[in-house]
């Protein structure tokens, strides 16, 4: 068995959710699984149809963006998910999408704001927006600057990455992470929906406020707080 069977396996499993969740169009999004013992991480190979993918066709990468097993070119955002697992050592999954309507937020440049408690469930602040990349950055190295677009934009916001697993990059898409790929995944589908739901809020009540703070904060710590009492 190869050295990174299990982890390929566990970047297969996370990316063949991505369809079944309706978050990807053809090859519009990618998973990545990390194994921070070995310093690697598995991703999908690059304009694979989800139905041709198998474990074994997962492609092993380093921190550093370098290929250390697998035949096939890696997903072209490899080097964005190379850099957030070197700087941020307390993730284990990531996920990019082009899922619509958080595509849709991301294009719009605007955070989404928190209506309600769905969107508290999972955060007690607006899923943020980036700011569109400078011309400097796309034309450079652009896969690699998207990381530092993202872990800059949460810096500049004084946002943890462990407490906000999820952003937008303005007129691109949104990336999810968590402490495994299925969490990333996770994260993915919430930031979806969450999405959704604010689109349309605003459709039905253009002026509608955002959620008072007594219930983000009770939403958000009876999942997540040192008393939390939601689930077994």
């Amino acid at each position: 068995m190869s050295t990174y069977a299990h982890l390929q396996e566990e970047a297969y499993r996370a990316n063949m959710q991505l369809p079944k969740l309706g978050l990807v169009l053809f090859t519009f999004g990618n998973v990545s699984a990390a194994d921070r013992s070995q310093g690697v991480f598995a991703i999908k190979p690059s304009g694979i149809p989800y139905a041709d993918l198998t474990p074994e066709k997962m492609v092993i990468v380093d921190f550093e963006g370098n290929t250390v097993a697998g035949n096939l070119r890696p997903s072209s955002d490899t080097k964005t998910h190379a850099v957030l697992y070197k700087h941020w050592d307390k993730i284990g999954g990531i996920v990019h999408t082009h899922s619509t309507y958080a595509t849709a937020w991301a294009q719009a440049q605007r955070d989404i704001p928190i209506y309600g408690t769905t969107h508290a469930d999972h955060n007690t602040v607006d899923i943020p927006c980036a700011p569109p990349m400078s011309d400097e950055m796309i034309q450079g190295d652009y896969e690699y600057q998207t990381g530092f677009q993202i872990m800059d934009y949460l810096r500049a916001k004084d946002m943890s990455y462990e407490e906000v697993e999820m952003i937008l990059v303005g007129n691109h898409a949104p990336f999810t992470w968590g402490k495994t790929a299925d969490k990333a995944v996770y994260n993915s589908a919430v930031v979806e929906e969450i999405a959704r739901m604010a689109f349309l809020t605003e459709q039905i009540r253009p002026d509608v406020p955002r959620l008072q703070n007594s219930l983000i904060k009770k939403h958000f710590e009876r999942k997540h707080g040192p008393l939390s009492y939601y689930g077994q």
